[in-house]
């Protein structure tokens, strides 16, 4: 609904701890093998993307009502205008059942793994013995689980009906609470064909690893204990500020709103709306989806909410795990392969509506959607040159938010601001400077500056040289000051996060606006490393290793598509967060001479550089670059940067042969990377005398590319490319 009309001046942000949401619905199919674990996920990376939308994948804390900010554990507070909540439940388990006793369904994003790992722990103990599970809860959620859990035993761990034994328990004396007699009567025939056996009335009130403990004092032995009983509110729920009902669930009116604030909506399981008693099934947070967006529309608008009206009931499709599912509607009930046949027909065109195809096709765009009025025309015209700087009272007030760190060689910085900072060389007089800038690669400001600040540091970092002062550059979207100020806010203060993990401060900057996201750094820092690490170092025998692997710039060219799944932008961005200090002090250590970081100009543009400037040759060997996940499946698809054509120039010094140019991983030798690693030449008289940093090496996880060779001033290419 917001692809299709996002909201005027209106920020759209999606929370979750994980960068996949998982539907439900779908997850017994996938634990029968009947679908691919990717079926059943919402890459909210790529959803996010491709609707111009903000994602933060973290875990709140609490909120702040009284300033309507959502507050967070290890990153700034962001603030809200309308809030919805939409986090699901929790099964409900004692406090004496011990959490590394079971195996919860929640969260469904690490279910599968989890379950591995207990039958792994199950065989590293004793494989020959029977394999003893247990589910926890016999209501849809633990008929399914129980059901197709035999598949999954076969299918994924290689065990027939022999090598194992499972048991449903529940407190109910009934299978399936609020199902038809006759549903009960085909989940007990579902049952018996599986040889799941059956406790009712008792209840699993203690757990340790390996055994569970009964209501009525009876101990079991269980290796695998699924926990599907009952719904609770997630405890986190509790430190929001919120009312709660008795089960930890947000009470809200039928507006959906929360009973105590009404720019906060709670849908879903995690709300439990006054005046009904609705049992937790998705199929209420679907219809409430139409009723949100209206509801979320009046609250920025002062327009009138509608209320939701659940639907008295609805049809309940319960995967068997062999081909076939129960349906039950308003009391009637079968089962048979027509109903399987169903439920994948309902549910497959479900989640497609929300996994991305990474095509252009369907996308909107958002600053195109509405026609603008003739007063929201003469707001968005702007001054350039110096009068499109940000106003003063916006940097004041965004500055005044920030703890900025105190370093003993600044002399004039932010706590007197003028128009120029003045720091104090050190002993050596030798201060190093650098600048590097660049348009946002994500849409989380706090991240982007984090990464400014890490990629301004990197060269200092290379060159031998400690941080000391920083000055920041940046652009901002046009838009209101409140919004423009907690860009700011956002991008500085992950910048000062790294700063002060490197010891630096921030002492000034520039400010000005533009049509995207825009930040860099001007850095001074102390040259500790006498003489610099420069890039003429090389000698003919030195080894060439990578810190870090290569890729970011095809994976952020597919980001810009949504096409950059999940993992791989997880993946990307632990690489691009990651500093370069700690690698450089163990060059210094080692006594490592020459220095490079691989940035904007390649791997291939880079290491010319150093050729060139070192007067030598290079082999590289394409199969040892080490690669971040996706990036040959996107090169294969035609994903590049923008400036990788550009990067290219140096192709006329390179020798490969036309297989080899073939490669995706020769394209990956042009790939402009950010906040990129660096390529360390290993002199080979140094590895001779101390055998021991090879394995030192290794355990840095830096695998070598090649070796530098002796260059011939005659037609010799810098370059020699080998598979």
């Amino acid at each position: 609904m917001w692809c299709q009309r996002p909201i005027t001046d209106t920020r759209l942000t999606c929370i979750s701890n994980f960068g996949v949401a998982t539907y439900s619905g779908m997850l017994p199919g996938v634990l029968a093998g009947q679908y691919e674990s990717q079926t059943m996920q919402i890459d909210l990376v790529r959803l996010c993307a491709q609707v111009d939308a903000q994602l933060i994948v973290n875990q709140v804390t609490r909120l702040d009502l009284a300033t309507g900010r959502i507050e967070f554990a290890d990153r700034p507070s962001i603030p809200f205008d309308a809030l919805s909540i939409g986090v699901g439940s929790v099964p409900a388990r004692p406090l004496a059942v011990r959490a590394d006793a079971v195996i919860p369904i929640k969260p469904m994003q690490t279910f599968l793994a989890r379950i591995a790992s207990a039958i792994e722990t199950w065989r590293a103990a004793d494989e020959k013995r029977l394999l003893r599970c247990v589910v926890v809860g016999a209501g849809i959620g633990g008929i399914e689980i129980a059901c197709c859990l035999p598949a999954y035993l076969g299918w994924q761990h290689g065990l027939d009906h022999r090598d194992f034994s499972l048991r449903v328990i529940t407190s109910d004396d009934q299978i399936g609470r609020g199902v038809a007699v006759r549903t009960q009567h085909l989940v007990r025939q579902a049952f018996a064909r599986h040889g799941i056996e059956v406790t009712l009335g008792r209840r699993v009130v203690g757990a340790e690893p390996g055994s569970i403990t009964l209501s009525d004092g009876q101990q079991l032995e269980a290796d695998v204990v699924i926990w599907a009983a009952g719904a609770r509110g997630a405890d986190w729920l509790s430190e929001l500020g919120l009312p709660l009902d008795d089960r930890g669930f947000i009470r809200t009116r039928p507006t959906l709103q929360s009973v105590a604030d009404d720019r906060i909506f709670a849908v879903g399981d995690a709300g439990s709306i006054e005046g009904y008693n609705l049992p937790k099934a998705g199929v209420y947070a679907v219809r409430q989806g139409p009723v949100l967006w209206h509801n979320l529309q009046a609250t920025l608008t002062a327009g009138q909410l509608q209320p939701y009206q659940p639907q008295r009931g609805f049809l309940k499709l319960i995967n068997t795990g062999d081909g076939s599912a129960i349906a039950e509607y308003k009391g009637f009930a079968a089962a048979g392969r027509w109903a399987w046949k169903l439920k994948d027909r309902i549910d497959l065109p479900f989640i497609r509506m929300y996994q991305v195809d990474g095509t252009a096709s369907g996308m909107l765009d958002a600053n195109n959607s509405a026609p603008r009025s003739a007063e929201d025309e003469a707001r968005l015209i702007r001054c350039t040159g110096c009068g499109s700087k940000i106003g003063g009272s916006v940097l004041s007030r965004a500055l005044a938010r920030l703890e900025i760190p105190v370093n003993p060689q600044v002399i004039l910085g932010l706590d007197a601001a003028d128009d120029a900072a003045i720091v104090r060389s050190d002993a050596s007089g030798m201060l190093t400077a650098t600048v590097d800038f660049f348009s946002a690669p994500l849409t989380d400001p706090y991240h982007v500056g984090r990464i400014a600040a890490l990629n301004a540091a990197s060269d200092l970092f290379a060159m031998g040289a400690t941080p000391v002062a920083a000055l920041a550059l940046v652009t901002l979207p046009l838009g209101s000051e409140s919004a423009q100020e907690e860009t700011l806010y956002q991008l500085l203060s992950g910048c000062l996060y790294e700063l002060r993990m490197m010891g630096a401060t921030l002492v000034g900057g520039h400010t000005t606006e533009g049509a995207t996201l825009s930040m860099g750094l001007s850095m001074l820092a102390n040259q500790t490393a006498q003489p610099p690490r420069t890039k003429c170092g090389l000698r003919p025998g030195d080894e060439l290793y990578l810190t870090k692997p290569l890729g970011s710039g095809v994976l952020l060219a597919a980001h810009m598509r949504a096409a950059c799944h999940a993992n791989w932008m997880s993946a990307l961005l632990d690489v691009m967060l990651q500093s370069n200090q700690a690698a450089a002090a163990q060059c210094e250590a080692w006594g490592v001479r020459s220095l490079t970081d691989v940035t904007g100009f390649g791997l291939a543009g880079h290491l010319w550089e150093m050729l060139r400037a070192s007067d030598c040759a290079a082999d590289i060997q394409l199969s040892q670059l080490p690669l971040l996940p996706g990036v040959l499946e996107l090169i294969q698809q035609g994903v590049a940067s923008t400036l990788s054509p550009a990067n290219r120039h140096v192709e006329s010094d390179i020798n490969v042969s036309h297989l080899d140019r073939a490669r995706p991983e020769y394209d990956v030798l042009f790939d402009p990377q950010t906040s990129g690693g660096l390529l360390v030449p290993m002199p080979a008289a140094l590895i001779a005398s101390n055998p021991k940093i090879r394995e030192q090496l290794s355990v840095c996880g830096w695998p070598k590319i090649g070796t530098v060779v002796p260059h011939d001033m005659g037609h010799q290419p810098r370059l020699q490319v080998r598979p």
